[in-house]
């Protein structure tokens, strides 16, 4: 096990949690959003 590949997992992962992130951010927002126009 090389230092190189364990560095990259660890980007990768680091990647990957952003991206999640950053969709879960957009849906609240947009949820967000729906809810505050919608007049019950």
């Amino acid at each position: 096990m090389d230092y190189g590949f364990l560095s990259h997992v660890i980007v990768w992962v680091v990647g990957a949690i952003t991206v999640i992130g950053a969709v879960g951010l957009v849906g609240a927002i947009f949820s967000m959003g729906r809810t505050a126009y919608r007049k019950d």
